[in-house]
């Protein structure tokens, strides 16, 4: 087993911040219909030292296991971070302990960094066109048209 592929499993052993968080500031989904892997991302802030920090993130995701694990490593390195310096991490940073990804797992972290922009992009999750309280899995069986799809190259 490769060095990459323990880190995965512990990552996975013990997840961290999965499930949504009910009074978001910010709410983000993105998917892949090449793949089928579908990731959303909640956001709180915070006021800290006079900025407006990312407080608590977490998850849901349907897809691989390297999707899960890049999306659980994020959501702990987003804390604390302005809505700006998350904004400049890249796919490869957000994969935090994993490190870099095999070639043909670059697009887990792709997603991951898409759920954050897209969140990033967002109004608050009062006003967004995704109700606070849906889940993943609601809103995949929602009518075309309640959810934006976003693909990842």
């Amino acid at each position: 087993m490769s060095d990459f592929e323990q880190k995965v499993r512990e990552a996975l052993a013990s997840p961290q911040n999965q499930g949504e968080i009910a009074d978001a500031d910010a709410v983000g989904t993105v998917g892949s219909p090449d793949c089928g892997d579908m990731l959303r991302m909640w956001l709180k802030f915070t006021e800290k030292d006079g900025k407006r920090v990312i407080d608590r993130a977490s998850f849901q995701s349907f897809g691989c296991q390297t999707a899960i694990a890049v999306a659980s490593m994020a959501t702990e390195l987003l804390k604390g971070k302005t809505a700006e310096e998350a904004r400049e991490l890249s796919a490869n940073e957000l994969t935090g302990d994993l490190g870099p990804l095999p070639p043909m797992k670059i697009h887990c972290g792709q997603l991951v960094e898409g759920a954050l922009k897209n969140a990033l992009d967002q109004t608050p999750a009062a006003t967004s066109a995704t109700p606070v309280g849906t889940t993943l899995s609601e809103t995949m069986k929602q009518p075309a048209g309640k959810i934006r799809i976003v693909p990842v190259d």
